[in-house]
């Protein structure tokens, strides 16, 4: 008769730490999509905030990082246990329609972003006497041959390259001293009744949980060749990026806050990228506050036009059906390749027009929360449906989920709406 096997201790059913090699191995996706979350039009959003309203905005950057968490936390679940793109599950689990239905949500997601980052670039190359044109040319072109030359882990690196500039508001934040008493005194004094307050509240929303990054980072696990062994790692990947893309938005807000509304909530109502420049003057001198603002600026900017892109070709490829990976050549993925380019100097061509950036780039985020019903409600339902198993959406958490996304779907509608007849 055999000896049964000892029975494990609790200790000994727990899973191992990971290692720092496994843990540097897996972080990218989470940190690449939160970087480009904090892109040129959230950064103008958060200015337009404290600018508008001193601190008084400051409490949804904080209550957004655990609804941003969970959010993404479900698309890395779905895409490690699938090994699907958000757009080809849909297809599979709904059908063709809704799934072209969701992409085209992504579609008009992507536009919108791409416009905002271009105009950001287009407003600092103004900024410093550059021709925009010539700038514009030069941004594309180097980042096709960046993406048409290298692998998933070569643009991921060179895009947190990118993102990692726009740390330099978190410094500006610290320099500017805003008054802490002010702060808190401001902290809870939400003025929901206002109309432009809850346009600007929209905003921010729209500006932190958009379609685009949903898609995006359930594809880059996907094109990494990440498998569930990896989620604890990619979930404390998301955890440190949700924490880092909102650390930014408050700098950002505190900022201008305590430089151009003084911290009292004065309305000051920011028009173009030269004077959300001017708020870092008084905190760091004129030529070093405009360099570390564009540094800020263009590092967000560029992250986000790599990320925007790369998700209208993965979106787009996973309901049409072509191949759709930074693992192929070119001329083995011809369709994934053009598209990427096509869009990107669509969105060049278009924002040599002139748009007013900051108003344009507060709509786009309003136009974000307005999508928020269909994109978070996709997203709960394939958590439900196409997820099996221990990693199913289920019990106490799909609870807690589903009533942050109900929450914050409806009042992203509702800010938007009343912002817009208000």
């Amino acid at each position: 008769m055999s000896t049964p096997l000892p029975i494990p201790s609790p200790t000994q059913r727990a899973r191992p730490a990971i290692s720092r090699g496994k843990f540097l191995a897996v972080l990218g996706p989470g940190l690449v999509v939160m970087l480009a979350d904090t892109d040129a039009g959230s950064i103008i959003t958060a200015a337009q905030s404290g600018a508008q309203w001193g601190y008084k905005l400051l409490i949804l950057q904080l209550v957004l990082i655990p609804i941003l968490f969970v959010v993404q936390e479900l698309t890395v679940r779905l895409g490690l246990a699938t090994q699907r793109g958000h757009g080809e599950l849909i297809r599979e689990t709904f059908g063709r329609g809704w799934a072209w239905l969701s992409v085209g949500t992504l579609c008009v997601a992507c536009v919108g972003a791409l416009l905002t980052q271009l105009s950001g670039i287009a407003g600092l190359a103004q900024l410093f006497g550059v021709p925009v044109v010539p700038a514009i040319v030069v941004t594309i072109a180097g980042i096709i041959f960046m993406v048409w030359t290298g692998s998933y882990h070569s643009v991921e690196r060179v895009a947190i390259a990118f993102g990692l500039f726009e740390l330099a508001f978190v410094f500006v934040a610290w320099r500017s001293a805003p008054d802490i008493h002010e702060v808190a005194a401001q902290f809870f004094a939400v003025p929901l009744a206002d109309p432009q307050y809850l346009y600007l509240a929209a905003a921010n929303i729209g500006a932190v949980i958009m379609p685009w990054m949903v898609f995006y980072q359930q594809s880059a696990v996907v094109d990494k060749g990440l498998g569930l062994g990896d989620l604890k790692a990619a979930r404390i990947d998301t955890a440190i990026g949700a924490l880092i893309t909102q650390l930014i938005m408050a700098a950002v807000l505190i900022t201008t806050g305590a430089v151009l509304s003084g911290g009292s909530g004065t309305t000051v109502k920011l028009d173009n990228v030269s004077q959300i420049a001017d708020a870092l003057t008084p905190t760091l001198g004129y030529s070093v506050g405009r360099i570390v603002f564009a540094m800020g600026l263009a590092g967000a900017a560029l992250v986000a036009t790599v990320v925007v892109c790369l998700t209208a070709a993965w979106g787009l490829g996973e309901v049409a059906g072509y191949k759709r990976s930074l693992e192929h050549n070119p001329r083995e993925a011809p369709w994934f390749y053009g598209v990427f380019s096509l869009v990107l100097v669509a969105g060049g061509v278009l924002v040599t027009s002139g748009a007013d950036l900051v108003k344009l780039s507060v709509a786009v985020q309003v136009m974000n929360a307005l999508l928020l019903p269909v994109v978070l409600g996709f997203l709960f339902l394939l958590a439900r449906r196409a997820l099996t198993g221990p990693h199913r959406l289920n019990g106490w958490y799909a609870w807690v989920a589903g009533a942050l996304i109900v929450v914050t779907s409806v009042f992203g509608v509702f800010a938007a709406v009343s912002g817009l007849i208000g």
